[in-house]
């Protein structure tokens, strides 16, 4: 596994790596960016987080201090449809200087445990190159794709970006990283509807970046 040097893990509460699907999970959210109704819930414990505690969640789905500070203080939220679209429209903003800060957070995607020792071989080595390259972590939302395809998917998308100039790949990376904050945000609320919402030591786990 390549994680960036300039930032330890992420909290095990949101997906640390970039197929933001567990295994076994189906997008919940249909067309039109609906969510499922079940994340109301979750979405209405979001609204009730103190500022300071918001944005460190919401520093977890993407690195940007600023991304974070604005939609935290877009809360409360009528419905998970108008979380997303505030976060995409967050990502869209992004000034250079926020998305170096974003990128510099997230660490390289990572295989299942039950992939093959060659193909985290070969992923490791990929990612190495990538970073040299580029300068951050290579970011890729799988959302949606099953397990067994992941391998694939990340070593061929990671040979094809390798051919890219800087400047072109660092507004895919951009448009990547919007696509995964917006599964880590769904993720955030469908797991928000836990009875107990987010324990202490849970919420302890956060620490803002930077």
């Amino acid at each position: 596994m390549a994680v960036h040097p300039r930032r330890a893990p992420r909290s095990p509460l949101l997906s640390s790596h970039l197929p933001a699907q567990a295994p076994g999970r189906t997008s919940r959210t249909g067309a039109g960016g609906r969510s499922d109704p079940s994340h109301g819930f979750g979405l209405m414990r979001f609204n009730a987080l103190s500022p300071d505690v918001a944005q460190a969640v919401l520093l977890q789905c993407c690195g940007s201090r600023r991304w974070a500070h604005r939609v935290a203080a877009h809360r409360p939220y009528p419905d998970p449809g108008a979380l997303l679209a505030a976060a995409d429209e967050a990502s869209y903003d992004l000034s250079q200087g926020d998305l170096t800060e974003a990128l510099a957070a997230e660490r390289s995607a990572e295989l299942d445990h039950g992939a093959s020792y060659a193909a985290l071989l070969a992923l490791d080595a990929a990612h190495a190159e990538y970073e040299r390259k580029f300068g951050h972590a290579f970011v890729i939302c799988l959302d949606g794709h099953p397990p067994e395809e992941q391998a694939d998917q990340l070593l061929g998308a990671i040979r094809r970006r390798m051919g890219h100039e800087v400047d072109e790949e660092r507004s895919i990376s951009s448009d990547e990283l919007r696509r995964v904050a917006q599964a880590r945000l769904r993720d955030l609320t469908r797991r928000l509807t836990s009875p107990d919402g987010l324990t202490a030591t849970e919420i302890g786990l956060f620490a803002p970046v930077g």
